[in-house]
């Protein structure tokens, strides 16, 4: 390509021999040497490269950015990214993302560039999730939050999986229930992320020489994609700005909740001009149903009493503004009630393994609450809708 040389490496995340075989091809790379690569490229963003070699990078995580910028979701679905492999790791001695680890050591080792090609694991999972319809997230995420909390064993059918696949497809597809939903944006569309972005490394570093290490999984869609006409006729940086850009909302969905809101004011309005008495009791049911779900979940989460009580007071209020939700009011004061300790970031990675450890945790049980909260006071909004409906309809 261009006169450069792309040596791609299928490997297994989960293979002793795919580790053993980096260490071998890298073994007489490096500068002058004649027959060595000049750089190396890995399957991995900037944020996975950090969780891979900053093991302390956790205990850095600023939670209350995290809740106000609703990134809760996201952080929850990387942490049980990492107690799945925490499992794969205690079940069978194999630490995924070894062979990784070691094209990056040596890499160092040798003064060569290590080249982060993939796409961030953040906008992936946003692009995943916006690819199902509202029932399979809802699927998917309850797939997700069970999976977080299993102690289930690894079977050897997701091991082989793992082998011949791709670490993030195979975790997060064991919990939805079409794989093929999540097979565009977790294999296709890094297929040709990783392709245009080792395109345009080539053309920025001036590499002749690129050992890059991917997962099996990719090694065929990444190779098309490198010698492909079309593919090499278009601007890798237009395919990389396309493939970042998570698409939004519906304008369905942009709409709805106000759509919801204006409805619900406009019953409360409508009781009121029936009669005080109704009117107030509207608002009683409203405020009841949906600050005692909201609360609820709160509890469900073992928050703090006084967050428990945020929660009630605040959801019946969120709900008619869609601008914010009962999640980020309830993070927020469960991290001003309990600040999670450095020991609390520090063991964040083993008890998110277990049941108890989420509960115990100070940093995942703000995660927890923010989530179920949120759940309780979403619920609660169209609980307490039919109700305050019904009661008007009742009333005439």
């Amino acid at each position: 390509m261009h006169g450069a040389e792309i040596q791609l490496l299928g490997t297994a995340h989960v293979s002793r021999a795919s580790e053993a075989q980096v260490r071998k091809l890298l073994a007489g790379a490096g500068a002058g040497s004649g027959v060595g690569f000049d750089a190396v490229a890995v399957e991995l963003c900037p944020s996975r490269f950090e969780s891979l070699t900053d093991p302390d990078r956790l205990n850095r995580m600023d939670l209350f950015a995290v809740v106000r910028e609703q990134r809760v979701y996201v952080v929850s679905a990387s942490l049980a990214l990492a107690a799945y492999q925490q499992r794969l790791a205690d079940q069978f001695g194999i630490e995924p993302g070894a062979e990784q680890r070691a094209a990056i050591q040596l890499a160092h080792e040798r003064g060569l560039p290590v080249l982060l090609v993939d796409r961030d694991i953040g906008v992936t999972l946003r692009r995943a999730a916006a690819n199902l319809g509202w029932w399979k997230r809802l699927n998917l995420f309850s797939g997700l939050l069970a999976g977080m909390l299993s102690r289930e064993s690894v079977s050897e059918e997701e091991i082989e999986r793992l082998k011949q696949g791709d670490v993030l497809e195979t975790t997060f597809a064991e919990f939805a229930a079409d794989r093929a939903d999540l097979f565009e944006p977790l294999i296709t569309e890094r297929d040709r992320y990783m392709a245009a972005r080792l395109r345009q490394e080539l053309a920025a570093g001036g590499h002749q020489r690129v050992l890059a290490v991917l997962g099996a999984g990719h090694l065929a869609g990444v190779a098309e994609q490198l010698t492909a006409p079309g593919a090499l006729a278009a601007d890798p940086a237009e395919t990389i700005a396309a493939l970042d850009r998570v698409p939004p909302p519906s304008r369905f969905w942009r709409v709805f909740p106000w759509v919801v809101v204006t409805a619900i004011l406009g019953v409360f309005a409508y009781g009121f001009t029936r009669s005080q008495e109704l009117g107030w009791n509207l608002i009683w049911d409203w405020v009841l149903i949906n600050g005692g779900l909201s609360a609820l979940g709160a509890a469900v989460a073992a928050a703090h009493p006084l967050t428990v009580l945020v929660a009630f007071c605040a959801a019946p209020l969120t709900s008619l503004n869609p601008t914010i939700g009962a999640g980020m009011v309830t993070g927020a004061a469960e991290l001003m009630l309990r600040r999670p300790s450095v020991g609390d970031f520090g063991a964040l990675r083993d008890d998110v393994t277990t049941l108890r450890g989420w509960w115990r945790n100070r940093v995942s049980r703000v995660l927890l609450v923010f989530i179920l909260a949120s759940l309780g006071s979403a619920v609660g909004t169209y609980i307490a809708g039919f109700r305050i409906v019904g009661r008007v309809i009742g009333a005439g």
